[in-house]
């Protein structure tokens, strides 16, 4: 049986803007943040690079929900959701 992976990620600019997204491919979308492969979009604009934050999911649908939570969730919420992982917000893209 073939295990799946979903995963549900927070990137931040040096000045913390925040953006949530889920992919499937951790890496790769990670590194088209980074390289800002896509002009104009709101992470290339607002320099958003360092992922501080993400969770592992088998299921899309789970990692669709658990998106559009965090997403639903006040600033003071998501940074206190990302220091309980990442307490100084390192670029956890460094470990992968």
């Amino acid at each position: 049986m073939r295990e799946w992976n979903f995963y549900v990620y927070i990137m931040s600019s040096p000045s913390r803007t925040l953006y949530t997204g889920v992919t499937n491919d951790l890496g790769r979308r990670i590194s088209e943040h980074k390289e800002a492969k896509l002009p104009g979009s709101f992470t290339a604009r607002y320099r958003v690079s360092r992922m501080v934050y993400f969770e592992h999911f088998g299921d899309i649908g789970e990692a669709i929900a658990r998106e559009k939570e965090i997403k639903l969730l006040t600033r003071k919420r998501k940074i206190k959701l990302i220091e309980s992982m990442n307490l100084n917000w390192k670029d956890l893209s460094e470990e992968l």
